[in-house]
């Protein structure tokens, strides 16, 4: 299929270069365990869950030891068999130190055994209660719980599930292994939400720069024999395409309104590592405890796609994959355009993280910045059709109530804009702190 007849949503994006190589052609190994876990309370949206285990306490894997009864959250489970040696605190890299539970692994301890269970002779609300019970967030990185997501309000109806795997971002490729080496997962996990939301139309979308991937999945859709509910769409390759209003206007043509949501046009959207979490969850009875993450960059001695253990360090990864090079200037958790920077390798792996870039000066190209020269760049390549040029000016001059009306909480933070901004302005961190010092006024 030629690039001309692949689909893509309209308004802006961009095309950094993808970088793929080698994390994409190597298959996922597990990472040993290592000998201690510390497992973050705070891995999804929303506030920190209480914890439910003590200082000495033994806990089993897959065990609940931190949950949100009330608001937005989502329950942490252990990820091995050992003891509690502490509850602590470990950094995050937005919050500062966020509580957590130390665990020290017992290596003979048994190992989580599967409870099959036939999904399909479960109601749909039965479905909705084992992924709530086994802390599901969306894996693509924004960590959202999913039970939460499943349920859009009553007023709104929805009429089709898109399965995200999209993986716009440089450097990543744990979606891209997930659909290749785990295909039927990932297809039984969409049929699975299909369910609970009541529809019959599903669409799973992939850029056509993994064609191994959409080829795998079209062959594993006709072999659940749902060829005519599932539809596997190749999309053409533009960044922001896996932002989620950008990927339902890629497929469906419907625009999400300002401030609205999905479901607002009929849609609900999970990623493809979703999907693969939720079929564990439902079909094997086992809490989500355990990612792909990637780990890439010239500043790492090998690249891999390592299925790790929330609560792992990026310490521990990294020497495991021999260490970091001589020439390695900053970390990423998550892809370059809208991942986080952090200072050291201090973090533990959560939910969320979908990649751990260890970067070059070469590669992320820091420098100064210089003032705006209204060349408009920025305007051409916003996918929402914003003015970060203007946010970016004002909130310079501390003005950040000026802000609002060029467009700044319909920003989520795709890094477009700093992209294409021939000053290297940092217009997504003014951007951010627009939000936070508005946020905090209240």
């Amino acid at each position: 299929m030629s690039s001309t007849a692949l689909r893509t949503f309209s308004l802006g994006g961009v095309h950094p270069p993808g970088r793929k190589a080698p994390a994409a052609g190597l298959a996922i190994e597990a990472l040993p365990a290592p000998s201690e876990y510390v497992v973050p309370l705070l891995q999804h949206c929303g506030a920190p869950a209480a914890p439910l285990v003590k200082k000495g306490e033994v806990v089993a894997e897959g065990q609940c030891i931190g949950r949100v009864d009330k608001g937005l959250g989502a329950s942490v489970h252990s990820p091995c068999a050992g003891k509690v040696t502490g509850l602590v605190r470990t950094p995050n890299p937005i919050l500062g130190l966020v509580p957590a539970v130390a665990i020290e692994p017992d290596p003979e301890a048994a190992a989580f055994a599967p409870l099959p269970e036939d999904w399909e002779a479960m109601e749909a609300c039965d479905i909705l209660g084992r992924i709530k019970e086994a802390g599901v967030v969306g894996m693509g990185g924004a960590g959202f719980p999913t039970h939460i997501k499943l349920c859009p309000p009553p007023d709104l109806k929805v009429d089709t599930f898109i399965a995200n795997g999209v993986e716009c971002e440089s450097y990543l490729a744990a979606d891209h292994r997930l659909m290749l080496e785990r295909t039927a997962d990932v297809v039984q996990g969409v049929r699975i939400l299909r369910k609970v939301l009541g529809v019959e139309r599903a669409l799973i979308g992939v850029e056509a720069n993994k064609p191994d991937a959409i080829a795998a999945l079209l062959a594993a859709v006709e072999a659940a024999g749902e060829g005519g509910r599932i539809s596997v769409q190749p999309l053409a390759v533009k960044y922001p395409q896996g932002s989620e209003k950008q990927l339902i206007s890629a497929l469906t043509g419907r625009n999400v309104p300002a401030g609205g949501l999905p479901a607002h046009v009929g849609c609900v959207v999970q990623n493809v590592g979703t999907c693969c979490a939720v079929y564990e969850a439902v079909a094997l009875g086992r809490p989500c405890y355990e990612r792909v993450v990637t780990v890439a960059g010239a500043g790492v001695a090998r690249a891999a796609n390592l299925r790790c253990r929330v609560g792992t360090s990026l310490r521990y990864l990294v020497e495991y994959l021999g260490g970091a090079t001589d020439e390695a200037a900053s970390c990423v958790l998550g892809g370059p355009m809208m991942g986080l920077a952090v200072q050291n390798l201090d973090y533990r792996v959560t939910k969320a993280t979908s990649g751990v870039l260890l970067l070059t000066a070469a590669e992320t190209g820091t420098g100064d910045f210089g003032p705006c020269i209204r060349c408009g760049r920025c305007l051409d390549a916003c996918p929402m059709g914003l003015e970060p040029r203007d946010i970016s000016i004002y909130a310079e001059r501390g003005r950040y109530a000026d802000t609002p009306r060029f467009g700044l909480w319909d920003c989520f933070e795709c890094g477009s804009c700093a992209y294409v901004c021939p000053a290297k302005r940092p217009l997504v961190q003014f951007i951010r702190a627009s939000k936070l010092r508005l946020r905090c006024r209240g």
